[in-house]
């Protein structure tokens, strides 16, 4: 499902114009992503969280010449799916 469809699907299941729709996932994904560049979490009770992870630097290997080389340490998103989700899935 891409952007355009989720959209569609919020506005047939919310009884929502697509305007109203497509307004509120994008203010959604605007707040989500002020609050995880904070460094806090997000937690929809039933649905799941996202939080922020810092993965450390490594050594990796290119694989189309088996060459070592040093991946720099940064931040992820991480999701864990709640309860709720994870039984209807």
């Amino acid at each position: 499902m891409n952007k355009a469809e989720l959209i569609d699907a919020i506005a047939g299941s919310a009884k929502l114009s697509k305007a109203d729709a497509k307004k509120a996932l994008e203010g959604f994904i605007e707040v989500t992503t002020k609050a995880l560049k904070k460094g806090d979490r997000i937690g929809l009770v039933g649905f799941g969280s996202f939080s922020v992870t810092k993965r450390a630097a490594r050594i990796g290997r290119n694989p189309q010449t088996g060459k070592e080389i040093k991946i720099k340490a940064k931040n992820v998103v991480r999701f864990k799916a709640g309860s709720e989700l994870a039984a209807k899935v």
